[in-house]
């Protein structure tokens, strides 16, 4: 894997694809600097060599064109400050305006260009508009692990105007290194902890992963369509009737292959989705008609938390309940807190997809976690499918 550590940016214009798709409030201001502090390490490694670098990024998801909302203006004073630095601006990505900005660049300078989604050859993969955007750099970096599996201009395209000159960033690198020390070299046991709401979002991963962990904990709620596929009684707990067989099949390949997975044995349920709605803790596969699963219940945790910390490699993507609501986040919290346990006595840990992190975050064990992904979706595909269009195209 060929990182920017590879290479010696002096005189080089870099032209680095980072992800800036961060959260803005009503007056634009940035509510979750998480991605931006994550491409800084890889600017000021190339500033430090004696490069200039040229950044590019989606903001949202504009529909016709230049949209004030979407625009990266509103981010340049945010990174001019983190990077304590001045940052120019291209209010355009290609065309005369943004190429007269790239070409009259000095080393040690920093510019970024406008949002590539006000073109709509970006999301098509349009070779043409890859081309421009590559006239703005000598060299080619991907940072932007968030987007590398998006067939994008930027992102699959435009490296192979780079044929010499092209590497990861330090974010890259980071998620892939994390990915394959789980997925390929990890230490066993290994236990992925899938949750979220339904079985056909996750069903490649648990394929993919009764291939590869010893044990697989499912949460979530996904969990119930497990849970009635088994003829157990579930209310009117969120289910997929048209996956019911797939849980099974799921549930015998695992058997076939030696994987043990482990369903919730009970349930926090409530008789509406609020926060404030009654709540009792119940057998999972005995819910009463008008009463929905919202967590997993005390019984569950003590048994996930148990094979947890028997663990030396954890995976976990999703959480174990409507964690966003006071009344329904301990399961999702004790497993977090499980997980933490683990990687103090030395398990490897990789935190990935949205509401992971969000959880991960919302709790602040972001720094007692081995790795937390940026790329929810990436991750979830890399882990499907073994590799990602932004991926191969810097390997080609």
């Amino acid at each position: 894997m060929k990182t920017v550590d590879n290479f010696n940016f002096s005189g080089q214009k870099a032209l680095i694809r980072v992800d800036f798709n961060v959260p803005l409030d009503a007056e634009y201001n940035v509510t979750d600097d998480t991605r931006i502090r994550a491409a800084l390490p890889t600017i000021k490694k190339i500033i430090a060599d004696g490069g200039a670098v040229i950044l590019m990024s989606h903001l949202g998801r504009p529909k016709e064109g230049p949209t004030e909302k979407y625009s990266l203006k509103h981010v340049v004073n945010y990174l001019s400050k983190l990077l304590n630095s001045s940052v120019l601006f291209a209010n355009d990505c290609i065309g005369d305006i943004a190429k007269n900005a790239s070409s009259s660049l000095k080393m040690g300078e920093i510019l970024l260009l406008e949002n590539l989604r006000f073109y709509k050859e970006e999301e098509k993969g349009d070779v043409d508009f890859a081309k421009k955007l590559a006239e703005h750099g000598t060299f080619y970096v991907n940072d932007a692990f968030g987007t590398a599996h998006r067939s994008h201009a930027s992102t699959a395209v435009i490296a192979q105007f780079f044929p010499n000159n092209k590497c990861f960033g330090y974010v890259m690198s980071g998620e892939l290194a994390s990915i394959n020390k789980v997925l390929k070299e990890s230490e066993k046991p290994f236990t992925a902890i899938m949750g979220g709401a339904k079985v056909s979002d996750k069903i490649l991963i648990l394929e993919q992963l009764i291939n590869k962990a010893n044990n697989i904990i499912i949460g979530g709620g996904m969990a119930f369509t497990f849970v009635k596929a088994q003829g157990g009684n579930i209310g009117k707990s969120l289910v997929e009737e048209d996956r019911l067989d797939t849980a099974l099949k799921i549930l015998e390949d695992a058997k076939a292959k030696g994987v043990n997975i482990y369903i919730p044995t009970d349930a926090v349920v409530a008789d509406n989705f609020a926060n404030d709605a009654n709540k009792q803790t119940i057998k999972i596969n005995e819910i009463p008609d008008g009463w929905m699963g919202l967590d997993i219940g005390p019984e569950t945790e003590k048994t996930y938390a148990e094979v947890i910390a028997n663990s030396k490699t954890i995976l976990w993507n999703g959480p174990m309940g409507v964690f966003e609501m006071s009344s329904f986040e301990k399961g999702t919290k004790s497993v977090a807190e499980a997980i933490v346990a683990a990687t103090k006595c030395g398990a490897y840990s990789l935190i990935g997809g949205g509401d992971s992190v969000a959880a991960i975050n919302k709790y602040n064990f972001g720094n007692d976690v081995s790795y937390v992904s940026t790329g929810g979706g990436a991750l979830l595909e890399y882990i499907e499918k073994g590799s990602l269009p932004g991926v191969d195209a810097v390997e080609k």
